[in-house]
């Protein structure tokens, strides 16, 4: 072998070791003990996944689709029009009657899934500071690590406020900090807090005033418990659809149950989506035609009002029931969610070996339940904070997505786990 050839060892080198999101950490560790094989005696209380199934008063799901000879062409990266045109129009009705300006397709974008609408905007951010909260969702980390040219800022939420965010705060960050942009999930993964109505206008009144563009992840938007979907989507108080610098990210994957299409539309200011459409010509190439195509009908009115009104009638229960279960085991929840499909739950009064996140998890493991420890929410690119120091190592997200008999059998399995960790301690850990 020539010396200049490098061995098989350092050649492993030539990648970095990519790190796993949080939720695919954890869907992995179930997998090592037997969750594919057996995921019918499992509950999934970790994967961000609603119920795709029929729900009552609910439109029919949609069980086939047809494939056209055009569809077996590329679409556009920026998406087919007739589903860019079909996004404005659904913004517009819903939410801008009345407003001076309104979204056209060339505020749209469409993309495969929301991962990728995310990794547009990083790859077309400049060299700006970045600002986002702690904690947030986990896929954030590795996505503000990989894109160099933007320094992240992190912007820390207390628990003991509720994680409350106030317009005069978010002012004193965007001129203390000099950030030029923020994201953020809104309704929030994992801790449920919505940041809407007034506040939200105020938010971005604050961010139009010193010009900080607002990216807000909003594929919860329908799961609003507190009050009317519609003070959950900034799209509502935006003045100019051009000049406000507010960019929001949604899509089938939660709010129409349809995790599996991967179908997503970022909607901003047509300079901004003309950047994305550069940063998807190299990035990914667009979504998929056909399931573009079909995604047209789902954005009629009657069509989501009905969806909304059977995701609310469900998902409300199932939250009001996860809530009171967990309390009952000595699950702390410290802020019931006012939306998504996540309690966020402080384990500090378990006994010991189940008040960390970690132990938590790797427990419920055994009893066949998966669940995803609050550290991987702690949202840290680059890993420049010491992992140890965590603020959320006593936290876990627990899932109300899945459909109600497989929740109440994973919330009695764990409820079996924490007596039979409190009679093996001689204490209940309450």
């Amino acid at each position: 072998m020539s010396q200049n050839r490098r061995s098989r060892k350092e050649g492993d080198e030539t990648f970095r070791t990519v790190p796993k999101t949080g939720v695919i950490y954890v869907m992995s560790e179930a997998k090592k003990r037997g969750y594919a094989d057996l995921r019918e005696d499992w509950t999934n209380l970790g994967q961000g996944q609603p119920e795709t199934g029929a729900l009552k008063a609910a439109p029919p799901r949609v069980d086939s689709i047809d494939v056209s000879i055009a569809d077996h062409e590329y679409a556009p990266v920026t998406g087919l029009n007739e589903l860019r045109e079909a996004v404005a129009d659904h913004y517009n009705r819903r939410y801008r009657r009345g407003m001076p300006t309104k979204y056209s397709a060339e505020n749209v974008a469409i993309s495969g899934g929301g991962r990728i609408a995310l990794s547009r905007l990083a790859a077309a951010l400049g060299r700006i500071n970045l600002g986002h909260f702690l904690p947030d969702y986990t896929a954030y980390e590795e996505l503000l690590d990989l894109f160099r040219l933007f320094n992240p800022i992190p912007v820390l939420l207390e628990p003991g406020r509720h994680y409350t965010f106030t317009a005069p705060e978010l002012e004193s960050e965007i001129k203390g900090r000099g950030l030029s942009a923020f994201l953020l999930s809104n309704p929030c993964n994992p801790t449920g807090k919505l940041v809407g109505g007034a506040d939200l206008s105020q938010w971005l009144g604050r961010a139009r005033q010193f010009d900080c563009t607002m990216i807000l992840d909003e594929f919860y938007s329908h799961y609003v418990w507190d009050g009317p979907n519609d003070v959950a989507t900034a799209a509502r108080f935006v003045e100019d659809v051009d000049r406000d610098p507010v960019v929001i990210v949604n899509g089938l994957t939660k709010s129409w149950r349809y995790p599996g299409w991967r179908i997503c539309w970022t909607l901003g200011p047509k300079p901004v989506i003309e950047r994305l459409a550069s940063a998807g010509s190299f990035l990914d190439g667009g979504a998929t035609r056909p399931l573009q195509r079909a995604a047209v009908p789902l954005l009629d009115d009657r069509h989501t009002d009905a969806e909304m009104e059977a995701i609310h009638t469900r998902f409300s229960a199932k939250r009001d029931m996860m809530i009171e279960r967990l309390r009952q085991m000595g699950i702390v929840v410290d802020f019931e969610p006012q939306g998504t499909f996540y309690v966020w739950g402080d384990l500090s009064a378990l006994p010991e070996g189940l008040n960390d996140g970690m132990s938590f998890f790797h427990e419920a493991l055994k009893r066949r339940v998966v669940c995803v420890p609050g550290e991987f929410f702690d949202v840290n690119p680059g890993q420049r904070r010491a992992a140890r120091y965590s603020r959320f190592k006593k936290y876990v997200r627990f899932s109300f997505g899945p459909a109600s008999e497989e929740l109440q059998q994973g919330l009695d399995r764990l409820e079996e786990m924490i007596q039979d960790a409190g009679e093996g301690s001689g204490s209940s850990g309450r």
